[in-house]
């Protein structure tokens, strides 16, 4: 029960901390440019046109609600953050880590691959019933954050914002954006865990002096590789959080209302938006905002 605290403790520091981060990308993932994009040169020396970087965008969101601006939306994020972390540890009890086979070095291919598979599955059932259970939340908060595009006050409580929820768009409207974000859950797990596997058990040579720290650090290395690939996932289904749920930003001319998320990823597709916002450091901007930069 100790851990199980300490580690809610630690989720919610770190959600805290990292809300600022998450709140630009929100407000460059739906699309909202406020400032000018500026000249800059490149790696080869040429110049183009740069978008707001992470601490420009994060200083104008100061200058227009002051620093407690940076953590709007923050309140419902810790309660979703919360509620993850205690499903997880209850998911842990209900299926105890001791029955788990862990992978071994002294196990042939054929035993560590049904290991990692055991394990991979184990992971997946926490990481998708956490998801489902505080999703809702992850829901009010992406639209209290939003709320910055068009200056609304629509979703100004946790409890206002349910009730409001419930009676505009029912049970569902709770869940919207759910299914892209655990597909993109689960192809994360099992690509990043399979490929570590392989790459642990084929390219790296026992031989070596340094094959224990390699492996130790090849499934951080391939979280980071695998996140980039999954990164739509993610976009979709917090793009479709706020989709035409009367605010601003879900709304022409950032987006159409979108029928299903399926068709949120054939716009992006289409539009060749499918990474907005995976960098919040150097984003050179498009060729319309290049062509026709705000006043």
């Amino acid at each position: 029960e100790g851990a199980e605290g300490l580690f809610v403790l630690l989720g919610a520091g770190l959600a805290a901390a990292s809300h600022p981060l998450l709140y630009v990308k929100l407000l460059v993932q739906v699309g909202h440019e406020p400032l000018p994009p500026t000249i800059g040169r490149n790696v080869l020396g040429r110049k183009v046109l740069y978008l707001p970087g992470f601490f420009t965008y994060a200083r104008h969101i100061v200058e227009v609600d002051g620093k407690r601006g940076l953590f709007r939306g923050l309140t419902p994020r810790l309660i979703s953050s919360t509620l993850s972390t205690i499903t997880r540890g209850s998911v842990k009890k209900a299926f105890p880590l001791e029955d788990m086979e862990h992978v071994s070095n002294k196990d042939d291919v054929k035993t560590s691959l049904r290991k990692v598979v055991r394990e991979t599955s184990h992971e997946m059932v926490m990481q998708c019933v956490s998801r489902v259970v505080s999703h809702p939340l992850h829901v009010i908060s992406m639209r209290c954050m939003v709320q910055f595009v068009g200056r609304e006050v629509k979703y100004s409580g946790v409890f206002s914002a349910i009730g409001r929820i419930f009676k505009e768009e029912g049970i569902l409207g709770f869940f919207v954006g759910l299914v892209p974000h655990i597909l993109g859950d689960v192809i994360f797990l099992w690509c990043c865990n399979l490929l570590a596997h392989f790459i642990n058990t084929y390219a790296v040579d026992d031989n070596f002096s340094q094959a224990s720290v390699i492996r130790s650090y090849t499934k951080f290395v391939m979280g980071i590789a695998v996140s980039m690939l999954t990164y739509p996932f993610l976009l979709v289904g917090d793009l479709m959080a706020v989709n035409n749920c009367g605010l601003r930003a879900g709304l022409p001319p950032y987006a159409p209302a979108f029928a299903s998320w399926i068709h949120c990823w054939r716009y992006l597709s289409a539009q060749g938006q499918l990474f907005r916002g995976s960098s919040l450091l150097f984003r050179r901007a498009p060729i319309p905002a290049a062509s026709f930069p705000s006043d």
